[in-house]
């Protein structure tokens, strides 16, 4: 009846198709492929039943197109055969997305969208309530096994979830195999069940899930069942309620009702004439009213049947099958036949010479063929009443959109199956899915949605360990090894940290690694910079006493000069040691060795010459011995002491000009950690620089050594050799300890190294003569250092 009143809006449309008058033959193809494909064939071979034509209508009627078949298995049947005829099908019900292979079926189109596109729906839907394992039951059919096929193809690419099951809801009454069904349902531990069938698979279902009490399921219905009255009844809403469905688009007709309600008028042309378009509506009144027009069947009203009389009430009589509140296939008819009809109208617009054909001509409407209609066809584009647009693809399907139903079981006990979302194609050929998730109504008793996972989403600072033989949605969550993180909740892999940045303890973000370096803030730094200050300031007072009292015998006796120097040297050595404390920067680094060195071989050759000024002295004291002291004079120890020391600053200089310290972030003692230390840069230019100060300091304890029984006066020899034993003791243990220190920690050891010797330097030195210049002045005098030697003697 929708399309009747299709045809009849379009023909009395001044504005669409003037001067042209629709007609049409309905056929029922009573659910069976045979009469539905005969019926196809008639049409198309032209062979249908001759019907009385206007007076003022010559010829036959040309076949413009076919609207149906409803039957997605039918209609692969009959659009392989009509295609051959080039005749357009325009389908408001089948789904196949197989029926989009345009080199298959060039001429099928359709006005409700592919079941590519609902799939893609479905798991929009899935992917908005996190369901990542879910069910999946299809009927064995067309419709069925292309929905499992394509299902499972687009919900592994979108990386949605997985499928638990797939299962083939048989046809017939096969209750073994829907019992085996029904025990997997029970077993899964998946809660969201997709269906893909028809109504008479899901009664056949419910039958054994009510048998079975299998609860706490929630139900996934496409566009073949999820408005089906048929199962919202009491006795299936305890399992089925709470359900969300695709639905086809509900549409509004206005005047569809009032169209419907004229069918009395139309009665007596329907008894009056033998037209099959106008006994239907004698069927339909019949079927509604449960009875028979005159004459009535034999044996009708001995039955006790009624006759029909045309004025039963229509109102009481079929209220539902004249609601027009809910109109879904009928919105797809409505707009199948006015795509077909104003594709014809827009080929009745052609201008001869400006046609799309060859030679620019026009199709005429005695004159076209099938495929010059189709051409009008597949460029059709127009707006309903209701505002959707209406077009076709370059695979004949419509612009694809649902709407998201939900069924509702109120507390009276009826049933409600109520609108929540939309979900349509976009331009960007994305899909968009909206929902009203207040209006959803759940089945549980939480009262909210569901959690359908195998297994619980990883936390950030997780990731994903796919379970061996299981499928991808079965995982453990693994927590990220030190130094990689993972901030993303169900992350593949964990991603590793920037090279100055470590994992937190969660691991779920990267935080900058602490620095580790002698600092002048921490103890252990703060206790070294006040010891190495400290040796400064007492050479700085011992400098300052020898000055004082440097006209003094004892002051005299022990070459000033040299003592001078070798203060000053002391001095250097305590401060360079500072160079070893806070972050190295590149001149630090280059600094620090150099000082350390020039500083320490400065001192040394001091001592060193002091020791052959001393044994130089003693022989000179001997008889013949007088010519000793001329190589020993001021200069040439002045001399002796540059020469030496310009040596090391000389392998200093190579040092740094050929492989220079430099600093370095150390990431290999911590993972947590960036060391900053120096490297040498040269390993052999840092034995050479501490192999010539050990030389020289060797050098001096053997000379020292030699001179430690010389008479008191020259006692200044057994000072250096204690002096000199301290010193070689602390640089034999440096080695080992620097070698096996990381870190700061060799910074620490190298500078307590450098302190203790100095120390050592200092006290053993110069602390005995202080004594005597401070706390023993009667000493102090030549007559008292003379005297010592006489009493000695």
């Amino acid at each position: 009846m929708t399309m009747a009143f299709a045809i009849d809006e379009i023909n009395k449309n001044s504005h669409l198709l003037p001067n042209v008058t629709l007609g049409y033959s309905l056929y029922d193809n009573c659910a069976t492929l045979v009469i539905g494909f005969s019926a196809a064939l008639l049409l198309a071979s032209g062979q249908e039943e001759q019907f009385l034509l206007q007076e003022k209508c010559l010829g036959t009627p040309p076949v413009l197109g076919i609207v149906g078949d409803s039957f997605s298995t039918f209609s692969i049947a009959t659009s392989d055969v009509i295609g051959l005829f080039n005749l357009p099908i325009v389908s408001y019900y089948a789904t196949c997305s197989c029926l989009s292979d345009r080199r298959r079926f060039p001429t099928f189109f359709r006005t409700i969208p592919s079941d590519a596109f609902q799939v893609r729906a479905m798991i929009k839907i899935l992917k908005r309530f996190g369901w990542t394992w879910a069910g999946l039951l299809v009927s064995d059919d067309d419709y069925g096994l292309h929905v499992a096929r394509t299902f499972q193809s687009d919900l592994a690419q979108s990386g949605g979830g997985c499928l638990a099951y797939s299962e083939i809801l048989p046809w017939g009454e096969d209750t073994a195999e829907l019992k085996r069904i029904v025990e997997i349902m029970k077993k899964s531990t998946a809660r969201v069940v997709i269906v893909f069938a028809h109504q008479i698979h899901m009664i056949q279902l419910m039958e054994e899930v009510v048998r079975e009490n299998v609860t706490g399921l929630q139900w996934m219905a496409s566009e073949a069942w999820s408005a089906a009255a048929v199962l919202q009844t009491p006795r299936l809403m305890p399992y089925l309620s709470g359900t969300l469905g695709i639905a086809i688009r509900r549409g509004e007709i206005p005047g569809l009702r009032d169209f419907l309600f004229r069918i009395r008028s139309d009665i007596h042309i329907s008894s009056s004439s033998n037209n099959y378009g106008h006994s239907m509506v004698m069927q339909f009144w019949e079927y509604t009213f449960q009875c028979r027009f005159a004459p009535p069947p034999a044996g009708w009203m001995e039955a006790g049947g009624e006759l029909c009389t045309g004025q039963e009430d229509l109102e009481s009589g079929a209220a539902e099958l004249l609601d027009v509140s809910d109109l879904r296939p009928e919105y797809n008819i409505y707009k199948a036949v006015y795509a077909l009809a104003y594709a014809l109208d827009d080929m009745l617009q052609c201008k001869p010479g400006r046609g799309p054909f060859s030679g620019h001509s026009c199709a005429t409407l005695q004159t076209s063929e099938p495929w010059q209609f189709m051409h009008y066809l597949e460029k059709v584009n127009f707006t309903t009443s209701f505002g959707d647009q209406v077009s076709f693809d370059e695979n004949g399907d419509a612009l694809p959109i649902y709407d998201v139903m939900n069924w509702l079981w109120l507390p009276d006990g009826r049933t409600k199956v109520q609108n929540v979302g939309l979900v349509k194609k976009l331009a960007s050929k994305d899909e968009e899915l909206t929902l009203d998730d207040d209006k959803i109504f759940w089945n549980f008793d939480s009262k909210q949605s569901p959690l359908s996972v195998c297994s619980e989403s990883c936390p950030p600072g997780t990731r994903m360990a796919r379970r061996k033989g299981q499928p991808l949605c079965c995982f453990d969550c693994v927590p990220c090894s030190q130094g990689k993180i993972s901030n993303d909740t169900d992350s593949v892999e964990c991603t590793s940290c920037p090279e100055d940045f470590w994992s937190n303890a969660k691991r779920d973000h990267c935080v900058l690694k602490k620095t580790e370096f002698l600092s002048y803030h921490e103890p252990l730094g703060i206790c070294l910079t006040t010891t190495s200050l400290l040796g400064t300031f007492i050479c700085a007072v011992v400098l300052g006493i020898f000055t004082y009292h440097r006209s003094t015998p004892l002051v005299r006796a022990n070459n000033s000069e040299l003592s001078f120097l070798l203060l000053v040297s002391l001095k250097l050595c305590f401060l360079c040691s500072l160079l070893f404390i806070g972050r190295p920067r590149l001149w630090t680094c280059q600094l620090r060795h150099a000082a350390f060195g020039i500083s320490f071989v400065l001192c040394v050759s001091c001592i060193l010459v002091k020791t052959m000024v001393v044994l130089a002295v003693f022989k000179a004291s001997k008889p013949g011995g007088g010519t000793s002291l001329k190589w020993f004079g001021a200069v040439q120890q002045r001399g002796t002491v540059m020469v030496l020391t310009s040596i090391q600053a000389a392998i200093c200089t190579a040092w740094i000009v050929s492989a220079s310290p430099a600093p370095h972030k150390n990431t290999q003692y911590h993972n947590d950690k960036i060391v900053y230390e120096c490297v040498v840069g040269s390993t052999v230019g840092f034995a050479v620089l501490l192999g010539y100060i050990g030389l020289l300091a060797v050098l001096s304890f053997l000379l020292a050594f030699l001179a430690r029984n010389l008479p008191d006066n020259f006692n200044e020899a057994k000072l250096i050799t204690f002096s000199m034993l301290i010193f070689c003791a602390v640089w034999v243990a440096f080695v080992p300890a620097y070698v096996n220190s990381p870190g700061k920690y060799a910074d620490a050891v190298e500078v307590f190294a450098i302190l203790a010797s100095s120390f050592g330097l200092l006290l053993a030195l110069f602390g005995p003569k202080c004594y005597i210049i401070l706390l023993r002045p009667e000493r102090n005098t030549k007559k008292a250092i003379m005297g010592c030697s006489i009493t000695k003697t």
